[in-house]
């Protein structure tokens, strides 16, 4: 596949050449009328750069063009912004060119639109969260078609070679929104050029500073740099010669890391660009899957590999359809990574989905289409979304199998309840246990490459919740699923508390207290009394009144009969309007500070449960009398932290002690596994009073550099 000339457009800004080059790719009387079409839809209206509009479309479909050689995809990148910026109708393309063309041309104005009305302005704080929901109603208006997806890509890319004629608030916007939400779909759809290309191009508004860096580094060393990947060029075309291949067998390539790659490496290994160990990168492109594993052999044998860098995606492939063998080896003082490939998995690995279109082997690829069916963000609010796609969409992949040799794709640190969801839902929900490579173990034990995982269910097919387990899994459909069904029970145990302590304010049975107020109008809200007080007050008097009015001894009721008292026992405060003795926390759960509680009444004392124990459950189900309770102390607020420390006897100490003196309660702390000569990493869950993120953070810092912090949920709270 020859790689599409990106220089090459960035010069074109005239009319005249930006048609030439689109009919080197494709020449059709419908191409020519739908040029014809935009140009004159378009007259008069000019870019920001001061060129013709129509060169923008035009250059687009040359791209889309060149990338798949789709007639319907040039045409509807040709008309994209048409409907949009003019008085033209969808039935009027429809009419012209024919469904295909309409369905598509629809779908890209339904993302410009919903773009325009919901990305907020650069100088937001929430540039990022508002780009993540930008991105889930794209995918939701999207995701019939992925070839709308391909044209929208191209459509950002050529926007984004022309970026400099904008504003610099909007270069940042825009690239912003290109690096979050664009470039994660590219990877998603196997593209691998326009997501390189996507992300070094937004790199260079984003970091300025950084990327010119980086850029100085390579050209101030380009020519020690080009020289080594030469001279290990040459020692491999030489080996491979001299075990009977010919030149015509093979084609050896060679380049450095991406600017952004390189960056994010930098990042997250906290060191210099020198200190990269595969900055040098080498692909072997061969003709049949067997020549791969020959070349490997060959490698192997001439080059020391580093075992924990070797990956085989052709046995296994990736998920979008993704084929290569990855090894690194040592030549000398200098590290390589090295693809290994046939020229068929090259075209796949650069065009992903569009490779399809332009080899006219059929349309919609079912293996990349499956990401997208199987996302499940519908429900969740826009913070939590983007925290979801994160894991989706930058994680590294794994692939492990069911025992009748499945391969299923997830990300690095995924746990066996990860692969449960990943069967099926259902399989997920009813999960007890797990075999994996044949031994028992935890659904939350983390799988490795090649496991071959096992999953019991439950006899009964029942839904298991497991609220406390929500941030161990890492894939969206493991999260989302266990989210919803915890909110789900939660939301049942709320409905029948209120019940319950409503009953037991009235002295009515639970029966007649969900008669009135379903009387009321409030089925739906049942579940808010036990939740909110506020509400439960409000609900007593709407009941009173009513009672009231239907009683023929209603005058004669002491407005005081239903007044809620407050009893405040140490740290719970119990709110009922009868005589309340003691608050005491039964053994069976013993709920901590600031879990979720409720409170049955016994013998006049408040029994506190934790909302979801088993017992507590059971004792709902019988209508046990139950009043309304709450903390009384100030919540802890929790916190995750990883840290980067001193690789120092007793630095952990310190820590740990310093946090102390600052009133931290640690629940969980681990040390890292990545540890250098001379740092270590510490991991911990902790809970305090103190509820500034960003006095605590500074505070931290003093003792490391933080690598990641933020506050954290109670597990079991409520999700609304």
């Amino acid at each position: 596949m020859n790689q599409i000339d990106i220089e090459k457009i960035k010069q074109i800004n005239d009319v005249e050449r930006a048609i030439a080059h689109l009919r080197t790719f494709i020449n059709s009387a419908a191409v020519e009328r739908a040029y014809i079409l935009a140009s004159t839809a378009h007259e008069g209206q000019v870019r920001k750069s001061g060129e013709s509009y129509v060169v923008h479309p035009v250059l687009v479909a040359s791209l889309v063009a060149e990338l798949t050689g789709d007639e319907a995809m040039v045409i509807a990148a040709l008309l994209h912004d048409v409907i949009e910026d003019t008085e033209t109708g969808i039935e009027a393309i429809q009419a012209d060119y024919g469904n295909d063309v309409a369905h598509l041309v629809e779908g890209l104005t339904k993302i410009d639109m919903i773009r325009d009305a919901e990305l907020i302005p650069s100088h937001s704080d929430q540039k990022m969260v508002v780009s993540a929901l930008t991105f889930r109603k794209m995918l939701l208006a999207s995701i019939e078609d992925v070839r709308v997806l391909v044209v929208k890509l191209c459509d950002r890319l050529h926007n984004m070679l022309t970026l400099d004629a904008l504003s610099q608030a909007k270069q940042h916007r825009i690239a912003e929104e290109t690096l979050v939400v664009y470039a994660p779909i590219a990877h998603r759809l196997g593209i691998s050029f326009l997501k390189n290309l996507l992300e070094d191009l937004s790199f260079k508004y984003l970091f300025r500073e950084d990327q010119a860096a980086i850029s100085h580094y390579l050209n101030e060393n380009y020519r020690s740099i080009q020289g080594r990947l030469n001279e290990f060029c040459d020692k491999l075309a030489q080996i491979m010669l001299s075990e009977g291949l010919c030149n015509d067998d093979f084609e050896i390539l060679s380049r450095v890391k991406h600017d952004y790659s390189i960056y994010l490496k930098m990042q997250r290994k906290g060191i210099g660009i020198d200190e990269i160990l595969d900055l040098l990168a080498v692909r072997i492109l061969v003709q049949k899957p067997i020549d791969c594993y020959r070349v490997l052999g060959m490698v192997h044998l001439h080059f020391q590999p580093l075992n924990a860098r070797f990956k085989d995606y052709i046995a296994i492939p990736k998920e979008n359809g993704y084929q290569t063998i990855h090894t690194t080896v040592f030549d000398e003082s200098a590290i390589f990574e090295i693809q290994i490939r046939t020229y068929d998995m090259h075209a796949t690995a650069e065009l992903g989905v569009a490779a399809h279109w332009k080899y006219k082997s059929g349309g919609n690829n079912a293996i990349s289409l499956d990401w997208l069916h199987n996302l499940q963000y519908q429900n969740e609010s826009v913070e939590a979304f983007y925290e979801l796609i994160k894991n989706d969409l930058y994680s590294e992949d794994i692939s492990v199998f069911s025992p009748k040799g499945k391969a299923f794709t997830l990300p690095r640190g995924a746990v066996a309840l990860d692969f449960a969801y990943a069967v099926h839902t259902a399989v997920g929900d009813s999960a007890e246990g797990c075999m994996i490579n044949k031994e028992k173990a935890s659904l939350l034990a983390e799988l490795h490459n090649g496991d071959i995982v096992r999953i019991t269910t439950s006899s009964t097919q029942k839904k298991i919740t497991r609220c406390s387990w929500i941030d161990t899994v890492k894939t969206s459909r493991a999260k989302s699923s266990m989210r919803a069904n915890c909110n789900h029970r939660i939301r049942a145990i709320d409905t029948q508390s209120g019940i319950n302590i409503l009953s037991f304010i009235f002295r009515l049975n639970a029966e007649k207290i969900g008669e009135i107020l379903r009387e009321e109008g409030l089925e739906e809200q049942f579940y808010r009394i036990a939740r909110e007080y506020d509400f439960l007050k409000e609900v007593i008097h709407r009941i009173e009144e009513g009672l009231r009015e239907t009683s023929r001894f209603g005058t004669f009721w002491s407005r005081k009969r239903f007044v809620l008292k407050s009893s405040v026992f140490a740290s719970i405060e119990v709110l009922s309007n009868q005589s309340v003795s003691d608050a005491v926390f039964d053994y069976c759960c013993h709920p901590k500070s600031g879990d979720e509680i409720v409170g049955f009444m016994l013998e006049g004392k408040a029994h506190i449960h934790h909302k979801m124990c088993k017992h507590a459950a059971v004792m709902m189900e019988k209508n046990e009398p139950m009043v309304f309770v709450r903390w009384m102390q100030q919540q802890f607020n929790r916190y995750h932290l990883i840290i980067s420390m001193p690789n120092a006897q007793g630095s952990l100490a310190e820590l740990l002690t310093y946090m102390a003196k600052m009133g931290a309660d640690i629940n969980s702390i681990e040390l890292g596994k990545e540890k250098s000569e001379h740092t270590q990493y510490c991991e911990m869950e902790f809970q305090t009073l103190e509820n500034d993120l960003n006095r605590l953070k500074s505070k931290l810092e003093k003792k490391g550099k933080i690598i990641q912090f933020f506050r954290t949920d109670d597990a079991y709270r409520s999700q609304g």
